[in-house]
């Protein structure tokens, strides 16, 4: 031992036991607040057969006639798909060291089989299952080579290979390893080098117990730390206390006791540091799970509600509403999570192979978490309320709920802790939020009757979200290209006016041949055919469009659209109001800056705007919050914004998912706390929260009226973008249905002109008699004249 290591050591020897658990405690809490997590996983043995000779080992087996050394490919997908059925997220393969190496079984089973080693064997394993069921393995084979570690990358999420210990003396006669090549420390800390090399998200630990010093736990501790340090790749790090099992060497061996795996994990917390994920397996150490939390670790590791523990199978697991509630007794919230683990999710280019990435990408949520629903934006039904686990609410938390209450501008940290709410946190901030809304806009629930029409889906923008917009041939996803006549434009606006409609919303793609003129045509002609019908149209991005085909200034043109008759604009095209992101799903599009300066400069001529935001992608929660903070700022200095929308991503057409390179959308949860943190993070400067029945869904938009939301949109009589990208939710919600929803949550129905004021008596009316829609004609794209 170093000098510099004899302080530590001396530390931890000397400090009382609970000093150095407050002490972990602390830091891990620093690192992952109220979460501690485990994988849902089933088990799959791939082979009991293994050249090493450990001698506390149990799962090592010798051949037996008439047994099979391998499971088979139909044995493997068979305990994968009871696995899938049972919601599992993790395929974690179990095998012994190269046996081929040892036992002529073995390499007779696997020329049987048509593999020439059991890690090519295992690659093809982890290859069918993650095809054909969708689980993520994880694959512990023991020492590999570079090239084995690179071939089972493509076809995992995560791999390991416990170092157990650095202590050479274990390997020499009477230790538990002597006659075991694979468990000398030199190799197995090469194995580990070389997974980091190759960017491998990676989990090892150490087992203790075996006849170790704590000097030398600590010194591999040190070890584990160290490779860590150069290659980041060591995502958890497992204390493993040793069982005796009987027909074992160390049947009659002593048991670490429970003071010896507490310090072990401390001094592993300590060591390893705030951010790592440390893990002791919960069914080694039954009823005492409380002490181990308190010990700093911050996970379960992988809990089967389906398949044994192989490698414990004395051991049984614990059922996982058991674990949530012994884990909230401790005030920690249980969280699933996948094998690979959210920092290594949320960098899936950096860390795994590409169709291992995209199957992360759809099966995690904007943490990097386990998504923890199956609803998705456009689907109709939302998922069953939660059960509540934690008692107490998080009192950094409720503090920064009370300065965003009191019109406190938050920081970007503190709302992302906000969209990180879970259980009664989440109950909190949406509880929260629905008072604050009851408190600006009373039992109100406004909404405008409107007709959207999307006049072209021609658009030479390549934003890689969109299955909205084609070129003139493109007829890849849902529909056709068109480009509307000018008479179809107005004839759908008197229409919408004959209904009851105050407001008609334009929208559509950039097309090649449009200019500045075009868009100041329609507003004239929609005006001159219903003088009375608001124009609520074109986003920022058609205005710098516009602008620069007539070499205008955006503030000039704007006046001359006013001028034409436009009176609001949409804030769409807004999408994440952060060019790192921006530059990933729209990079040709307007930036930011862009953004915000069309804003700015129609907010000065008084033209008001709305705000959104489109979630639930690439982007995580510290984008939401800058996206949120820039339109807070904005509205501080001009007051133009006369409403937030999220507008959550429907992924089902969209191309960059079908790519494989986005989310499902936001979870159920993410979604409603988009509305509820929207609410607190703009008050007081944005009074008006908008839900989006289209995207939420009518029950959807319900829960989202109780949790911050105060207004329902509007009806909208014909919708295409989010249809086209694959909602299931109709093209109109009318008033009469709009008012049965408001009315079945306890509140009172509002009709509203854009502006928020209410609509003449006679509109209202109106709305209510409205006959059927014609059949809308979708024009042909032809060549347009420039004007």
């Amino acid at each position: 031992m170093t000098e510099s290591q004899i302080p530590l050591m001396g530390r931890l020897e000397q400090a009382p036991l609970d000093d150095l658990l407050a002490a972990a405690a602390a830091l891990r809490d620093q690192g992952h607040g109220r979460l501690i997590s485990y994988s849902r996983k089933v088990f799959i043995p791939l082979t009991h057969l293994c050249r090493d000779v450990c001698h506390y080992c149990t799962f090592a087996q010798r051949p037996r006639n008439g047994e099979p050394a391998y499971l088979s490919p139909e044995q493997v997908l068979a305990i994968a798909r009871a696995g899938a059925a049972a919601g599992c997220t993790e395929a974690l393969f179990t095998l012994g060291d190269k046996p081929e190496l040892r036992y002529r079984a073995a390499r007779e089973a696997l020329a049987a089989l048509g593999y020439d080693s059991t890690i090519a064997y295992l690659r093809a394993m982890c290859a069918l299952v993650l095809r054909e069921t969708g689980l993520l393995p994880h694959a512990n084979p023991g020492v590999m080579t570079r090239e084995e570690i690179a071939a089972l990358r493509e076809v995992t999420a995560s791999q390991g290979i416990m170092l157990e210990s650095t202590s050479t003396r274990l390997c020499e006669p009477g230790g538990v390893h002597y006659g075991s090549p694979d468990k000398h420390p030199a190799v197995r800390l090469e194995t580990l080098r070389l997974a980091g090399e190759l960017k491998v998200p990676f989990t090892t630990g150490i087992l203790i117990g075996i006849g170790e010093t704590r000097a030398e736990r600590l010194d591999a501790l040190r070890a584990i730390r160290d490779l860590h340090a150069e290659h980041g790749h060591i995502q958890e790090v497992i204390i493993q206390n040793f069982r005796a099992k009987p027909d074992t060497k160390r049947a009659d061996a002593p048991e670490p006791d429970l003071d010896d795996l507490l310090w072990t994990i401390a001094a592993a917390r300590l060591i390893l540091g705030p951010d790592m994920n440390l893990q002791a397996p919960p069914n080694l150490s039954p009823g005492v799970y409380q002490r181990l939390v308190a010990a700093g670790l911050n996970d379960w590791g992988g809990v089967s509600p389906v398949t044994p523990d192989h490698v414990n199978p004395e051991a049984p697991w614990p059922a996982i509403t058991e674990l949530s509630r012994l884990s909230a007794e401790t005030g920690k919230l249980l969280v699933n999570r996948l094998p690979v683990y959210p920092a290594y999710a949320r960098q899936p280019d950096t860390w795994l192979a590409p169709e291992v990435a995209t199957r992360v990408r759809r099966m995690s949520d904007a943490d990097g978490l386990a998504r923890d629903d199956d609803w998705a934006p456009g689907n109709t039904t939302p998922p069953p309320t939660p059960y509540l686990f934690l008692p107490a609410v998080d009192v950094a938390l409720s503090r920064t709920v009370d300065r965003a209450t009191s019109g406190e501008r938050l920081e970007t940290n503190d709302i992302t802790r906000l969209f990180a709410a879970r259980d009664a946190d989440y109950r909190h901030v949406t509880s929260a939020a629905n008072a604050l809304r009851a408190s600006v806009s009373g039992d109100i629930v406004r909404y405008v009757v409107n007709r959207n029409i999307n006049y072209t889906n021609i658009c030479y923008f390549r934003c890689r979200f969109c299955a909205f917009s084609k070129g003139k041939t493109h007829e890849e996803l849902r529909g056709t290209p068109y480009d509307l006549a000018l008479e179809e434009i107005t004839r759908r606006a008197v229409e919408a006016w004959e209904r009851g409609a105050t407001e008609v919303c334009l929208q559509g793609g950039i097309h090649p041949d449009y200019t500045g003129e075009t868009y100041a045509g329609i507003c004239r002609a929609i005006k001159a055919a219903v003088p009375g019908m608001h124009i609520h149209a074109f986003s920022p991005l058609e205005v710098t469009q516009g602008a620069a085909t007539l070499k205008l200034s955006v503030s000039d043109f704007l006046a001359q659209l006013q001028t034409g008759g436009l009176g609001t604009l949409p804030g769409t095209a807004a999408e994440i109001l952060d060019d790192e992101i921006r530059a990933i799903i729209c990079p040709d599009k307007v930036n930011t800056a862009q953004w915000l300066d069309v804003a700015r400069a129609a907010h000065g001529l008084g033209l008001r705007t709305t705000s959104t935001i489109m979630y639930g992608h690439v982007e995580t929660p510290l984008n939401w919050a800058r996206h949120l903070l820039a339109l807070r700022d904005l509205q501080a200095e001009t007051g133009g914004f006369t409403e937030f929308v999220p507008l959550p991503f429907v992924h089902m057409e969209a191309p960059m998912y079908l790519h494989g390179r986005a989310r499902k959308g936001p979870t159920f949860r993410e979604a409603v706390l988009m509305h509820a943190v929207a609410r607190l993070a703009l008050h007081p400067l944005i009074p008006n929260i908008q839900t989006s029945w289209v995207k939420m869904g009518p029950a959807g938009a319900a829960i989202c009226l109780d949790s911050g939301a105060n207004d329902l949109g509007g009806t909208l009589m014909n919708e295409s973008i989010s249809r086209a990208a694959g909602t299931q939710h109709g093209q109109e919600f009318p008033p009469a249905a709009m008012e049965e929803l408001i009315r079945s949550i306890g509140r009172m129905p509002q009709q509203r002109d854009t502006l928020y004021n209410p609509v003449p008596e006679e509109r209202r009316a109106a709305s209510f008699v409205a006959g059927e829609l014609a059949p809308i004609v979708q024009t042909p794209p032809r060549k347009r004249v420039a004007a």
